[in-house]
């Protein structure tokens, strides 16, 4: 066998001690091992994939939205109408105290997408960006939706810690929470290292920002939520002798201070995590997971499962989705509106 020998220029005194002989027995050190790195280029869709073969040559990664790749958490809650911008389809109005209550749970969106002066439904939104995305994307979509819920929110009080924050979002999209609200956070403190922390969480919720515990807990009561804030105290409830099924809003405060007076004084109930330590608090984004995760496991026990959308709810945010996924999306349902317009209307 031919050896491959590369000349080394160096100084006597910073020779390496030479290696021991081979031997079969031995381990083998791999000495020109570089870590792997993954990388997930974007891929720019500009027909609609109508056959398998074509999918399959094409990788299963989302399109990446470079619009929103550089943004963080911290950024997204201090511009109101970044958070505004994330939501698509038409929602209700949230300014008041009156909002309505439909059925079993409050519901945040129109079944209408506007276009300029053309109106999509749900329906016709899907119809126009469906052919245009993969189908393992759209079935990811599909069982996100399925699963999500709007009977049961969390409310962050009063959080330093952006790091925390996105923690948190992170942990309610992954257990199917889809309206997270937060309050007053704290933007004298800066923390810069939460960017990856809530992988892209944020794209996909419901966020509401609000100034006061007494501003948004009065429209949550109007949604028919009761409030629940985490509390140590002689009077708190174990979050295992709470009944899940209820409309619910989690209220999980600053990091050392804990909830506010005021957000206590104006919640329903005070409720706890039992305790087995000698420590009598978690961390927050800990405690909310923890307090969530529960939850969804009650909820499924004693309904069946934790999403509880109706089929009217479940196509709306479906589309809700599909235009969130990338801004190509809203140009291609833009430009079916164009063509809708476009089309003349049978006479009577």
């Amino acid at each position: 066998m031919r050896t491959c020998r590369t000349l080394i220029t160096t100084s006597v005194t910073s020779l390496p001690k030479p290696l021991k002989p081979f031997s079969p027995f031995s381990k083998t050190l791999n000495l020109t091992r570089t870590p792997s790195v993954s990388f997930k280029p974007c891929i720019q869709h500009a027909r609609p994939h109508s056959s398998t073969a074509t999918q399959s040559a094409v990788s299963s990664e989302p399109p990446c939205d470079t619009s929103t790749s550089n943004d963080t958490v911290e950024l997204l809650l201090t511009n109101r109408d970044d958070v505004l911008g994330l939501m698509k389809m038409e929602r209700r109005i949230t300014k008041t105290h009156n909002d309505t209550v439909l059925g079993s749970h409050w519901f945040p969106y129109f079944d209408r997408f506007k276009c300029g002066s053309v109106d999509l439904s749900s329906s016709e939104v899907l119809q126009a960006v469906g052919p245009y995305m993969m189908e393992e994307r759209r079935e990811r979509i599909r069982n996100t939706v399925q699963n999500r819920t709007y009977s049961l929110c969390l409310v962050v009080e009063g959080l330093t810690d952006f790091g925390n924050v996105s923690a948190v979002f992170r942990s309610a999209d992954a257990l199917g929470f889809q309206s997270v609200h937060v309050i007053s956070c704290d933007s004298s403190k800066r923390y810069r290292q939460n960017r990856h922390v809530s992988m892209g969480a944020e794209k996909w919720l419901d966020i509401e920002l609000w100034d006061s515990a007494k501003d948004c807990f009065q429209v949550l009561k109007s949604r028919g939520y009761r409030i629940a804030t985490t509390h140590v105290g002689i009077d708190a409830v174990s979050i295992y002798d709470m009944d899940w099924s209820c409309p619910t809003a989690i209220v999980v405060g600053n990091e050392n201070r804990g909830i506010s007076d005021e957000a206590l004084e104006l919640s329903d109930l005070h409720c706890s995590i039992p305790m087995k330590g000698m420590v009598d608090s978690f961390n927050v984004s800990v405690a909310a997971g923890i307090l969530m995760h529960h939850a969804v496991c009650d909820r499924t026990s004693s309904l069946g499962s934790h999403g509880d959308l109706t089929p009217e709810e479940t196509r709306i945010l479906l589309a809700e989705f599909s235009l969130r996924h990338s801004k190509s999306m809203i140009s291609i349902a833009h430009d079916y509106a164009k063509r809708k317009a476009a089309t003349p209307k049978p006479k009577l």
